[in-house]
């Protein structure tokens, strides 16, 4: 899917100039301690097998996949929006990759054992429809999982702490489509009648503003919001400052805290 927002690009990966780039962008965040724990957490809720078989929708360059494959024996496909994505899936050993569109997935109906999303819900068009498809290719039994930062949640050591919320709820609100949706994902299971839900916290704390700036781009998220009326110029000046400031003096911290959620289809009747 990797239909994110604006301040990323990824929104429309194959039309960006150096469309690669989105894919060293996704090979930094994997590497993170972070993000290697709790993808491999999601995939726990899954409870995958030897011999099943495994949707992912908005898989990006397919690594995840390829280690649900490689951890459990199982059979992935995975789907996403952007051929760039889909092309370097096949090339890092996914077979079974294709460009889809979440929202109209081209399986049957009860095809897959299990289905995830991780960091897509949050960016698309219509979570619930997405959602939807996903529970709509699922057997009974089977299982699915979400992952996404819930933005309602951030915080950010500057100085001035009310510029600092400003900021960040234009990120939560304005640049994101669905950017504090990932509270609410165990209450989207519950009302289409999943059973045995799970819900984890995890929060990711940044001191390192390199990862901020060049991978979330916190740092251009003050000008993007001046860029688009949400705040003043002046004020996006100041907010830059007091970032290198943060980060001159040491003190550069940002967290936000990334839901993991997952449920078990009922059985009929």
């Amino acid at each position: 899917m990797n239909d994110h927002g604006d301040s990323h690009g990824f929104t429309s990966v194959d039309t960006q100039p150096r469309p690669a780039e989105w894919v060293h962008v996704l090979d930094r965040l994997r590497a993170e301690p972070f993000f290697v724990a709790y993808k491999e957490r999601l995939q726990e809720f899954l409870r995958a097998e030897a011999g099943g078989l495994f949707l992912e929708v908005g898989a990006g360059a397919g690594d995840a996949a390829v280690a649900l494959r490689s951890r459990y024996g199982a059979e992935v496909v995975a789907v996403d929006s952007s051929l760039t994505m889909i092309a370097q899936a096949r090339d890092r050993g996914l077979p079974h990759a294709a460009v889809a569109d979440g929202h109209r997935l081209p399986f049957a109906a009860a095809q897959f054992d299990g289905a995830w999303v991780d960091r897509v819900l949050q960016h698309v068009a219509d979570p619930a429809r997405v959602l939807d498809e996903l529970l709509r290719v699922v057997r009974p039994g089977g299982r699915v999982a979400l992952a996404d930062p819930d933005y309602d949640t951030q915080v950010l050591d500057i100085d001035d702490q009310e510029l600092a919320r400003r900021v960040l709820r234009f990120r939560a609100d304005a640049a994101l489509r669905n950017g504090s949706l990932a509270h609410r994902h165990a209450g989207l299971l519950a009302a289409r009648g999943l059973h045995d839900i799970t819900t984890e916290a995890r929060t990711l704390v940044v001191r390192d503003p390199l990862a901020a700036d060049n991978v979330m781009g916190l740092r251009t998220w003050a000008h993007t919001a001046a860029a688009r009326g949400y705040l003043d110029p002046m004020d996006a000046d100041k907010f830059v400052t007091q970032f290198d400031d943060a980060v001159r003096t040491g003190r550069f911290t940002y967290a936000v805290t990334f839901f993991l959620t997952a449920g078990m289809l009922p059985f009929p009747g």
